[in-house]
């Protein structure tokens, strides 16, 4: 394995795969501040040309962390089918990215049980962004929970009707607004303000009412910590379609969520045990490039790879949902609109590869670099590269975590430009509703919450907003 070479008469050398990787990943504010990005644009054009004539089997062989030091490292490279990897293990990066884009998507299929996150991370390294939309957008990966997601032609949303006291009576009004405009096909999921069992309870008892009352195919969820959402299950609180965690790449960071392999092991034995929802894939699961270095366990590696590492603990777990929140840490870690660009391709691409349903909340933070025109330009390259779904939050603004992402009409107008649709029952139970046309699009009446209101619900509602 070669770790040098020269260019314009300078010879760039790197001690190791790990630093091979962290070199050649674009610039990244979050590896400039854990000091593992290249110096110079040259040095990373070196490190790519190192990287492109490494073979497949040395990343296999030279995870970023030990695999006797990590719990992620094992289930990643215990998953390898190694038949498979036998076949394609000489292979370059440079190799395998020419595969990748003249491939079709049957022929991907097939070799994705061979592959490691740092493979993955390896050949997102060496794509355009235009490399990263058009091996995606050939890569289709579904799941089924009440309803099924990530059908070619489909752009899903999921509802966030987030608040910031958490008081049931707002949250259902930013419910009935949301599916009023045709968003939460996904999921109706909300992130707690507070992580307490009764009102977690509470909360997933609101939506299946409403989920039954208006027969609306989708799935509840809120986003508390694990442990919480299984109390509530043992406990028989509350039907709950989907489980959700945030996840990291390394046991070091995991153990920062307070989380690790085993107890995600539990967690998804008794919610396959006593969850609501019909259909074999019932977790859920956000990630993020950067929260590694926050929880001081990136192990020296950069934020690309240890987001890789993400994807393959979560395909464990045959999730329904994955989504990288990927401008929600901020500037530290994505400094500007480009940087956060790049990540959301980067990600979406890498999930897909790794054969999980992946969606993005398309977001960034206030004091970031950036604005809605950059977010707007992520959100319509994922929906090219046949992004599973997106956000729908009203306005864009998040009050409870006070961010920006995309709107409740940031999803129809995206649907609209590329001719996608929802969920098929999801869609059909719209157009019953009046909400949709004869087309799939919105109609006079979308935006109007009162199709859902009651006048007794009414008056309670106002008085409580």
């Amino acid at each position: 394995m070669r770790l040098k070479t020269t260019l314009f008469g300078h010879t760039y050398a790197f001690k190791d795969v790990k630093e091979v990787l962290a070199k050649a990943n674009e610039e990244k504010s979050g590896d400039i501040l854990a000091g593992v990005a290249a110096e110079s644009t040259v040095e990373r054009i070196a490190a790519k040309t190192v990287l492109a004539d490494m073979t497949l089997e040395d990343l296999r062989n030279n995870p970023v962390v030990p695999y006797e030091d990590d719990d992620i490292t094992r289930v990643d490279q215990d998953s390898v089918d190694e038949e498979v990897f036998g076949r394609i293990k000489a292979m370059t990066v440079g190799e395998f990215r020419e595969f990748l884009l003249s491939a079709s998507e049957k022929e991907i299929a097939a070799i994705r049980p061979a592959l490691t996150s740092e493979i993955v991370a390896a050949v997102a390294k060496l794509m355009s962004n235009m490399d990263l939309v058009y091996a995606a957008k050939k890569m289709h990966v579904e799941a089924t929970c009440n309803t099924t997601i990530g059908k070619p032609g489909t752009l899903s949303s999921r509802l966030q009707p987030n608040h910031a006291t958490d008081d049931v009576a707002g949250i259902m009004a930013s419910v009935m607004e949301g599916i009023s405009y045709g968003v939460g096909d996904a999921v109706i999921g909300l992130n707690p303000a507070v992580d307490a069992i009764d009102s977690v309870a509470d909360i997933l008892k609101e939506f299946k009412e409403f989920m039954y009352k208006w027969d609306i195919p989708t799935q509840n969820c809120v986003l508390a910590h694990v442990t919480t959402q299984m109390k509530v299950l043992e406990r028989n609180l509350a039907p709950m379609d989907l489980m959700f965690q945030s996840l990291a790449g390394s046991e070091v960071a995991s153990r920062a969520f307070g989380i690790n392999v085993a107890l995600m092991d539990e967690a998804y034995a008794i919610m396959k045990e006593r969850k609501s929802s019909v259909g074999p894939n019932f977790m859920y699961f956000e990630t993020g490039q950067g929260s590694e270095l926050s929880a001081d366990g990136n192990h020296g590696a950069d934020q690309l790879v240890m987001e890789a590492r993400c994807y393959a603990f979560a395909k464990r777990y045959n999730p329904f949902l994955v989504n990288t929140v990927v401008g929600f840490i901020g500037p530290e870690y994505l400094y500007d609109g480009r940087q956060m660009i790049r990540a959301g391709l980067e990600d979406h691409f890498m999930g897909k590869l790794t054969g999980i349903p992946m969606g993005c909340d398309v977001c960034y933070t206030n004091h970031m670099r950036a604005d809605q025109n950059d977010l707007e330009n992520l959100a319509m390259m994922l929906t090219m590269a046949d992004c599973n779904y997106i956000m729908g939050i009203p306005a864009g603004d998040d009050v409870m975590l006070m961010y920006q992402t995309t709107s409740y009409h940031d999803a129809a107008a995206l649907r609209r430009l590329s001719g996608k649709h929802t969920i098929a029952p999801f869609e059909k139970r719209m157009k019953e509703l009046g909400i949709f046309d004869e087309q799939g699009n919105l109609s006079t009446i979308a935006g109007d919450p009162s199709v859902f209101i009651s006048r007794e619900q009414e008056i309670h509602l106002r008085s409580a907003v």
